[in-house]
């Protein structure tokens, strides 16, 4: 099974009913689109979680450097990792596979089962490769 990259405009805040969510969703979408463009590979993480530690080394082992946003460091975390829940369909910030997540090229990759099911599966180098994150 291979896992397809959507691009950033399939995910326009206009296309995405935040019902309740209203500005606070807005402004943390905002934020991922400016954050995710800066860089080949954006990870965005909590730093004391070990699945973003994992994700972040497997990057660095294959001798990328990604921009990595460290959420509970960040002023606006919580607005950005509500956002990116939403934008993963996870129902809270406790669900399971909502951290860390990973932009490549600007386009949304996913959480860690898409980013490690796109290594295994081998289209993870050509993905980097394509964004200009790896020159093998």
């Amino acid at each position: 099974m291979q896992y397809q990259t959507e691009s950033w405009g399939s995910y326009k805040m206009n296309s995405i009913g935040f019902g309740g969510l209203g500005m606070v969703a807005d402004t943390g979408l905002l934020r991922i689109e400016s954050l995710a463009a800066e860089s080949a590979v954006v990870i965005f993480s909590v730093s004391t979680c070990c699945m973003c530690h994992a994700v972040k080394g497997l990057f660095r082992g294959m001798g990328v450097s990604p921009a990595v946003h460290e959420l509970d460091l960040h002023p606006y975390g919580g607005d950005i990792q509500r956002a990116l829940i939403r934008l993963l369909g996870c129902s809270g910030s406790s669900s399971p596979g909502s951290l860390p997540v990973v932009f490549i090229g600007g386009k949304l990759v996913g959480a860690m089962d898409r980013v490690m099911a796109s290594h295994i599966n081998g289209s993870l180098v050509p993905l980097l490769k394509d964004a200009g994150a790896l020159w093998l």
